[in-house]
Formats: C-alpha cells, structure tokens, sequence
C-alpha cells in the first residue's frame, strides 16, 4: 500500500464502484489492496454519495473492480494480472481528466 503515500485518492467524479473477489484465490491481493485505498473514511470524504460496493464470491470468479462514473462512463479493472499501484494509476489519471479542478492541480 506505499501508493497510497504518493497519490491522493479523490471520488469527486466517481458515482460508485462496485469490487467483487473470492478471498480465496491467489490473485486477489491487488484488488484486496485497492478496496482498501478506496474505501478509507479519508477517501470516502471527498464524495459522501459515492457507492463502495464490495462483493465476496466464493465460486472462484476473477477479480473485478468496475467503476461507474457520474458522467455514465465505466472503468472495469480485472485485478488478477494488474498490481494495485496500476489500478490506482489508471482509475485517478481517468478522474484527473474528468475534473478540470484536478487538471489545474496536476499542472503546476
């Protein structure tokens, strides 16, 4: 979790994101990782209507993680070949671009 450090999750552009896993599996430590970051009170802050929805399977099912943006746009993340510091990479460069605040931000 040393990405968490570095960059600082923001969900002002996110309506709800929806993480499903087996515990069971392997592979899940990433998406595990990334339910985490999101999830935190300090995160949950930046946008209190936005849905953290966690399902445990235990079917052996890949690693989801599928992000619903509030302009109706989805980012769906299969968590079993990418590292938490990659799913965080793409989910907060796609947020920067939403929000021209965060794009003025990530400027200077």
């Amino acid at each position: 979790m040393a990405a968490t450090g570095k960059a600082t999750v923001v969900l002002k552009t996110v309506k709800t994101i929806a993480i499903q896993f087996c515990p069971f599996e392997s592979n899940v430590r990433s998406t595990r990782e990334f339910l985490a970051m999101v999830a935190s009170s300090k995160v949950r802050a930046t946008n209190m209507n936005c849905e953290v929805i966690t399902t445990v399977k235990h079917d052996k099912s890949e690693p989801v993680v599928d992000i619903t943006y509030v302009d109706g746009e989805r980012l769906v993340m299969k968590g079993a070949k990418l590292t938490s510091t990659e799913m965080l990479g793409a989910f907060q460069s796609r947020c920067i671009a939403k929000d021209p605040q965060a794009k003025a931000a990530a400027k200077k």
